[in-house]
């Protein structure tokens, strides 16, 4: 079994969005992770969205990296610039991807445009991990 972790800043919304959605599209063809550089906490936000498309993430946990340096991680997919760059060294013969999504926990304005903002990340976020899936962890 494939080991993948999805790595953010905060590990509060982008990476619980993937998470989420690898757990859904990858079902048992892989063990899935997501961790920040910094934990944040699950932005309240992302676990709204996610069950507006029928995913339960309410259960997920904000992690730090260092939690995972013990696990032989197959993908290392970083989902913000900032942890990209900022990720401390982390030993891995991982293949490494990474998609700079949108923030939507720095969205500003009213609600609806707030919950907009987190329902296009979520969508933007839902299409690369589906086809994330499909490309890498077909069988």
């Amino acid at each position: 079994m494939k080991n993948v972790l999805v790595l953010c800043t905060g590990n509060s919304c982008r990476s619980q969005l993937a998470e989420g959605y690898l757990k859904y599209f990858a079902q048992n063809k892989a063990k899935i992770y997501s961790a920040g550089i910094e934990v944040h906490g699950v932005n309240p936000k992302a676990v709204q969205v996610m069950a507006e498309d029928g995913i339960d993430i309410s259960s997920q946990t904000s992690n730090n990296i260092e939690e995972y340096f013990d696990i032989s991680f197959d993908y290392v997919i970083t989902v913000c610039d900032h942890a990209k760059e900022s990720c401390p060294y982390f030993p891995t013969q991982a293949i490494k991807l990474h998609h700079n999504f949108p923030d939507p926990a720095k969205a500003v304005g009213t609600e609806t445009e707030i919950m907009a903002q987190f329902r296009n990340t979520r969508d933007l976020v839902k299409a690369y991990m589906e086809d994330f899936v499909n490309e890498n962890l077909k069988g």
